[in-house]
């Protein structure tokens, strides 16, 4: 079972590892300047322990000091350390520039595939677990690939440019060093395909802690209203403790690598300075030639320790990589049709409709209802009944399973998404405001609006006046606490009005407004519906008395149909419905 974890953990790190490269791979220019200044930095640094041991070398005995010489090499050494160390820097930029066009790109394209994915991705995964991938997972993904590039590229060309420069000095010493290398490389492979799971499951705990803290933050009021504090604590104590947990074995795992390494690498440097001191007893190597390997050594060694510090640091950077990945190849949403709904009259027929959101479980059996121009549709029914579904059908927020829905005559399926939705104006119970100012809130459907046209529409909406005391009027930048609930659902009809499409969806568009302002909404609702067609849904029966046909639904199916007067008078379940909202 351990094998097949272990199996699987190295088969998904590499194919992130395969993305990861193909987004590298954009940038190949930078790419090989930095590989180039790499080589370069590292063969200057390599070619700095030669001029020492050539100065050792003139220091011969007492007396026989070759100052000038010494002094020579010196000015050298530091021309070279200046110059290398501005190469490096040069490197280092380029590296930055790679890593942060990379993540951009893959940031980008992340947010673009959420605006395409279908509704249902989004509501079966907590926001706080996208926002989690798209920004803490993306963030801990640029700390690995930034390190990748930092020191992989450096570390790989300092053992092969150390290798050479070790056989010009000495070949047996170059072997035995060859030899004793696998060692490291073992030690770090084994130790590194056990830590990705850990990593992974780090990152995905992360995602669910963020989500946590995101819910409860966002809900405080009504988290304290329930006395719900204790309860969240321990929630958030339970994903702290998996984290902890996670997290732990995810370091413990990934630490062992370094110090494993520089264990292996301290013999290594231990069997140079033995085999090469014979060498220098037996005359085949000086003492100024047995520092340089010495030096080598260490250089050639170090770059397995960051390497094992890259290979940790990858993997978790792979996990949250992967986790980043899995985000944009989530399936998109069925392609749009290429035809455009030109403007309509507002016929909306609906055609033995089904749809559900589980599967096992049946929501809308057979639906068909016909509107036509003009005309007011109230859809009423019991929580869960479906009222909602059937506006999330009609604006194409969901597909339906199977039969058919024309607007005018076209079906839906068969053009775009945006042609459809431009024809409906849509204020639903819950209100959404961006942190902008009011009057870019209100022309998001008419962004070419003239103020003439702003202050209609706001008047007819009844927002007018509460708009005008804000301190700025309409360029009032809004936040969460600078208008109430009732005056962000006034915004988002004002939005509507402005708009005036031949088409309304109204979900209990008045739920959060006084009896004195709805009846005024109510009012203006009467001049944006007239010559609209206007589907209605409301709890408050009282408000939908005036609709040319009422559609009672309960468990998905239509069961009454007709006007409030044919309705009361049939005494069925719109009746029962309607007298219990009055009853004493």
């Amino acid at each position: 079972m351990a094998q097949k974890k272990s199996n699987n953990a190295n088969s998904s790190s590499n194919k992130t590892l395969s993305k990861v490269l193909h987004y590298i791979g954009q940038y190949k220019f930078l790419l090989v300047l930095s590989v180039i200044l790499a080589a370069v930095t590292v063969i200057l640094t390599l070619y700095v322990p030669i001029l020492f041991g050539d100065a050792i070398d003139d220091i011969v005995a007492k007396g026989q000091v070759d100052f000038d010489l010494i002094a020579f090499y010196m000015k050298r050494i530091a021309v070279l350390v200046i110059l290398t160390a501005v190469l490096q820097w040069l490197m280092n930029t380029v590296n930055n520039r790679i890593t942060y066009h990379i993540v951009r790109d893959i940031r980008a394209k992340a947010f673009r595939r959420i605006q395409i994915l279908p509704l249902s991705y989004l509501d079966g995964h907590s926001t706080g677990d996208i926002v989690s991938r798209v920004i803490a997972d993306v963030d801990q993904f640029t700390d690995g690939l930034l390190m990748g590039f930092t020191q992989l590229f450096t570390g790989v060309v300092t053992i092969v440019a150390t290798l050479v420069f070790m056989l010009s000095k000495s070949v047996p010493i170059t072997v035995l060093v060859v030899l004793l290398t696998p060692i490291s490389f073992l030690v770090a492979r084994f130790i590194a395909t056990r830590t990705f799971h850990m990593f992974r499951m780090q990152s995905e705990t992360r995602g669910k802690q963020t989500a946590l803290t995101e819910e409860m933050i966002g809900n405080q009021k009504v988290v304290k209203a329930f006395g719900y504090e204790e309860r969240a604590k321990e929630r958030f104590a339970a994903i702290n403790r998996d984290l902890e947990t996670y997290s732990l074995k995810a370091v413990f795992y990934s630490s062992l690598t370094n110090p494993a390494t520089r264990c292996v690498n301290s013999l290594i440097y231990a069997a140079v300075a033995l085999v090469g001191a014979f060498f220098v007893i037996g005359g085949t190597l000086t003492v100024g030639g047995l520092s340089v390997l010495l030096s080598y050594a260490n250089q050639y060694t170090k770059p397995f320790n960051d390497i094992s510090s890259v290979i940790t640091e990858l993997q978790n950077a792979l996990a949250c990589a992967s986790r980043v990945f899995e985000l944009i190849e989530q399936e998109p949403q069925t392609p749009d049709a290429p035809e455009v709904l030109p403007s309509v009259q507002g016929d909306v027929e609906l055609k033995n409709v089904f749809f559900s959101y589980d599967k096992n479980k049946r929501l809308i059996e057979d639906f068909s209802i016909h509107a036509k121009p003009g005309m007011r549709i109230a859809i009423v029914g019991p929580t869960g009944c479906g009222k909602t579904t059937l506006i999330n059908l009609l604006m194409r927020f969901y597909d339906a399973d199977s039969g058919s829905i024309h607007v005018d005559g076209t079906n839906i399926y068969d053009v775009t998404r945006h042609s459809l939705r431009a024809n409906y104006g849509m204020v639903l119970q819950e209100t959404w405001l961006k942190n902008a100012t009011v009057r870019e809130n209100i022309t998001i459907g008419k962004p070419d609006a003239t103020e003439e046209e702003l202050i209609t529409a706001a008047k007819e909406a009844h927002s007018y006046e509460f708009i005008r005391r804000l301190p700025d009027g309409f360029d009032t930048v809004l936040t969460d606490d600078s208008v109430s609930q009732g005056q962000k659902q006034l915004l988002c009809i004002t939005r509507v009005m402005l708009c005036l499409p031949p088409m309304l969806i109204l979900d209990e568009a008045t739920s959060s407004i006084d009896t004195r302002t709805e009846l005024q909404i109510q009012e203006a609702f009467q001049k944006m519906m007239k010559g609209r067609t206007s589907f209605i849904v409301a709890h408050r029966l009282s408000t939908i008395r005036t609709a040319d046909v009422i559609i009672v639904m309960n468990e998905g199916h239509i069961i009454e149909q007709g006007n409030h007067e044919t309705l009361l008078n049939k005494g069925g379940f719109y009746a029962k419905l309607y007298n219990s909202q009055f009853a004493r």
